[in-house]
């Protein structure tokens, strides 16, 4: 398995991922968007893109970070906001692949940490995360706010 950086080189292939990503979570298929919203997060570089490749070369699983800071660690922390692996690779390690290269990648930036969430009823992802050491955040209360 092969981890790299997505660039607009790999434009297509990782809309492709996203637009599958947003409908395993119930939102109508849209390449057309998913690719001008990658676009966007490549050029403007406010999200980090990892896809991994089969031993094929074909990507088959994608995580995106986007950078937020602790103003009370004073420390930079990664969201890991998307994390997909197509149907037919899952199981065979992919996802932790990934998590671990984005764990490996967050210690190079010298982040405090990575924070993470899922639906509360995707046991296989609460499982994984559990299993590399995430742990439900407890101290705080979030709180969110739809704008539209």
């Amino acid at each position: 398995m092969d981890m790299i950086q997505a660039s607009l080189n790999e434009l297509n292939e990782t809309a492709a991922l996203f637009d599958a990503y947003r409908q395993f979570y119930d939102q109508a298929a849209d390449l057309s968007a998913a690719t001008t919203f990658i676009e966007q997060r490549l050029t403007q570089r406010d999200s980090v893109i990892f896809l991994a490749r089969d031993t094929a070369g074909e990507a088959v699983a994608f995580v995106q970070l986007y950078p937020s800071f602790s103003s009370v660690a004073m420390k930079r922390t990664w969201i890991l906001n998307d994390l997909f692996v197509k149907p037919s690779s899952r199981q065979q390690g992919v996802a932790k692949a990934l998590l671990l290269h984005a764990e490996q990648f967050a210690k190079a930036s010298s982040a405090q940490s990575i924070r993470l969430a899922t639906a509360v009823s995707n046991q296989p992802a609460k499982a994984l995360y559990e299993a590399l050491g995430y742990a439900k955040m407890s101290a705080f209360d979030h709180y969110s706010k739809s704008l539209g």
